[in-house]
Parts: structure tokens; sequence; C-alpha cells
């Protein structure tokens, strides 16, 4: 969710991921893929960085699939190890 503001001055916490379309004209409309039309204070290219920030801060969160590249590589490293244990490559 991202922290907005409609044009009253009242807060609106906008789910990112129903953003269909944001246009300039003039005030900032954001169209959500239900079809409903928000109007907010911010500009079009604040409404966008907040919501790259937003995904950005989500995918940090997200566990990375680095324990698994972890695991492979510790296997590959296992079997470079086995391999040079093993006798000459050469």
């Amino acid at each position: 969710m991202i922290q907005l503001t409609r044009l009253n001055n009242q807060p609106l916490a906008v789910n990112s991921d129903l953003v269909k379309f944001v246009d300039t004209a003039p005030d900032t409309v954001i169209t959500l893929i239900t079809g409903e039309k928000v109007l907010v204070r911010e500009s079009t290219e604040e409404v966008i960085r907040r919501i790259i920030e937003f995904r950005r801060a989500v995918l940090a969160g997200l566990p990375s699939t680095g324990a698994n590249l972890g695991l492979a590589t510790s296997l590959g490293s296992r079997s470079d190890d086995e391999d040079d244990a093993g006798g000459d490559r050469g």
C-alpha cells in the first residue's frame, strides 16, 4: 500500500497492485483495475516513485532464492572438491 493525499487533504492508502493508470488532467487521477478513479494531490511522478519504492521494499523483504543458490553453490563446490580429490584432471 502507498500513502497518498486526497484533494481534500484526507490521507489515503492505495493498493499499488490495483493501479491501472496514473494520469494528469490537470489533477493526478489514479484509475484502478476496478474502474474506480481516485484524485490525489501528489504528482504523477510522485505516485510512480512511491509505487516503485513500495515494490522494491516488498521485494527486498522476501526470502531470496539465495538459500537455494547457496545450496547449489556448495554442492557445486563439493563436486569440484570431489573431482580434485578423485585424481588428475589433465
